[in-house]
């Protein structure tokens, strides 16, 4: 029977040549700690071997002259000797890019004597998977998504390297491998929703916050810069290799995807990033922090974020205002909004069960994980990516009291909205559009054409005009100066205030109430109620975001992810 000697067995390709040899007749030794190192020429498990498929692990090719010299039979084996049972073939698995130590391995293998065949796989499906957490959140985002490129199925690769291993005919090929179709990245995030079902989206960001973020994900400059500038130089083609190597034709993305399971959670990690401050001041004390991942207790559960949203208030707490009012311990993870899924329950919880998407209110969410009672969240809408449903809970509750509760809006009355372009405007321009109400709604310019699109009657620009009176209602949500505030008295027959209070107003403080956060869900999911973000960031941005809210640079819904 003929022996295979596989490097990297456990890799993604490796496991499948490891399969698919066995499955062809053939014996397999994988490379493994407890068999043999790369590092340690002398440990390889090379008798009886007639075929190794190389896979170079390291991102130079210091130590390969000594291992293909081993492979080659020109060195000597601890306890071992120089001659039969030596491979007289080898497969190694390359690239298309061709990097430098690629190039310097197949340099060394072309002078070793020995059979060899070269495999050069564009793009990995399997590439895709990094992208899982970004899928469950609802956006990938990244820089040229544009860019097209011949992913290849990981199983096609192993099945040219186990001809090349099994097969004559093959010396001195170097085979560029490539899927059946050139996909955009864009198109990847598609047909990742399409056949999950999990709403997602491509959403592209400039190429240095594509960088920041990887690196803020622990990815090597190196590996960071080299992917990114793979990614803007793209210009392969479709090569026929596959199909003529293995007589089958090439697997498609949208089969790989079929295969792999986006849902899956992995098991949090010991330790998370975090959004923290531990001192009271301005937005230079966010910091970024390594911190032990929390646990669930009893009726608890452990949340991965996909996203929290910045409030306005937010600014408060970090400045160490009202003390009284955000009771912040420090040191302090910032975020309230969550939306996330369960990926660990703790006991006495009946209600979730990981891999259940939610949102809802919880401190420290500005986090890639987070602790919360279970009886605090609602299931999240299923009709929108994930990481958006964090825009919901603080600004959409505020306007659901406001409308429902406090102004208690009814068909046919003529409401004002001051401040409809902020968060929590948005949604109360919809909700009292919902409730039957005649809107007329304050926006500036670059509010004015969202807030027309959420269904306000008619917008007025407040930096030009006045407001208008004779309102049955006035729901006041912006921050305004005292004289401002005595103007907007008497506009409506009744006034709602969230912000300075008003003469002969109702002023309210929004309570938390998970039963009104999943009455929205299911407004979103029937098409009622829209909830999306402004912009998107990186947690690592937060201080920046505060910047800009005291600066009047913020509006609508800034989510963070982290």
């Amino acid at each position: 029977m003929r022996r295979v000697l596989v490097a990297g067995a456990t890799g993604t390709v490796g496991r499948h040549v490891v399969a698919l040899t066995r499955a062809a007749g053939a014996e397999v030794t994988a490379l493994s700690r407890s068999t043999g190192d790369l590092t340690d020429p002398g440990s390889l498990p090379l008798d009886g071997a007639e075929s190794v498929f190389l896979v170079w692990p390291f991102g130079t090719a210091k130590g390969a002259r000594e291992v293909i010299e081993a492979l080659s039979g020109r060195t000597r084996r601890s306890g071992g000797s120089v001659g039969a049972g030596w491979p007289g073939k080898i497969v190694y698995l390359s690239s298309a890019a061709l990097r430098d130590h690629e190039r310097e391995v197949e340099r060394l293998i072309e002078e070793s004597g020995l059979e060899w065949t070269f495999l050069r796989p564009h793009a990995f499906a399997a590439n895709a998977l990094r992208w899982a957490r970004q899928v469950r959140a609802g956006a990938v985002r990244g820089a040229y998504g544009q860019a097209a490129m011949p992913v290849v199925h990981e199983r096609d690769i192993a099945a040219v390297a186990v001809r090349a291993l099994l097969d004559d005919g093959h010396h001195g090929a170097a085979y560029e491998l490539t899927g059946p179709e050139l996909i955009t990245q864009a198109e990847q995030v598609r047909i990742i929703s399409e056949v999950t079902g999990i709403p997602a989206r491509w959403e592209e960001i400039p190429p240095d916050r594509a960088r920041a973020g990887l690196l803020a994900r622990g990815w090597p400059p190196e590996a960071v810069d080299g992917v990114l500038r793979a990614q803007a130089t793209m210009a392969a083609s479709v090569t026929s290799t596959v199909e003529e190597v293995t007589k089958s034709p090439a697997r498609t993305f949208r089969e790989w995807v079929a295969e792999q399971d986006f849902r899956t959670l992995p098991e949090a990690a010991p330790t998370m990033r975090a959004a923290r401050i531990h001192r009271f001041g301005d937005a230079s004390v966010i910091r970024q922090d390594e911190v032990p991942t929390p646990r669930p207790g009893p009726g608890e559960v452990l949340v991965e974020v996909a996203a929290t949203s910045f409030n306005p208030s937010e600014v408060g707490l970090r400045s160490g205002l009202l003390p009284e009012v955000f009771q912040a311990t420090l040191p302090h993870t910032l975020g309230w909004d969550v939306s996330g899924t369960v990926v660990e329950v703790g006991t006495d919880v009946t209600t979730l069960a990981p891999g259940d998407r939610v949102f809802g209110m919880v401190s420290g969410a500005a986090a890639e994980y987070v602790v919360a009672p279970a009886d605090v969240l609602a299931k999240a809408p299923e009709s929108i990516p994930l990481a958006d449903a964090a825009t919901v809970p603080v600004a959409g509750l505020t306007a659901w009291q406001a409308v429902f509760e406090h102004a208690r809006v009814t068909p046919g009355q003529r409401v004002l909205i001051n401040g409809a372009g902020g968060g929590v405007g948005r949604f109360a321009v919809q909700l009292a559009k919902a409730a039957g109400a005649h809107v007329t709604a304050t926006a500036g310019p670059r509010s004015a054409a969202a807030v027309k699109r959420h269904g306000a009657d008619a917008v007025v620009d407040y930096t030009v005009a006045a407001l208008p009176g004779g309102m049955d209602v006035l729901l006041n949500l912006a921050a305004v100066t005292e004289d401002a505030a005595k103007a907007l008295a008497g506009l409506g027959r009744l006034t709602v205030t969230i912000a300075a209070p008003i003469e002969g107003g109702t002023h309210f403080v929004m309570r938390y109430d998970p039963e009104h956060l999943a009455a929205m869900a299911a407004m979103i999911d029937e098409g009622r109620l829209v909830a999306e973000a402004t912009e998107s960031h990186p947690l690592s941005e937060l201080p920046e975001i505060h910047r800009r809210a005291e600066a009047g640079d913020v509006h609508g819904k800034i989510t963070l992810y982290p």
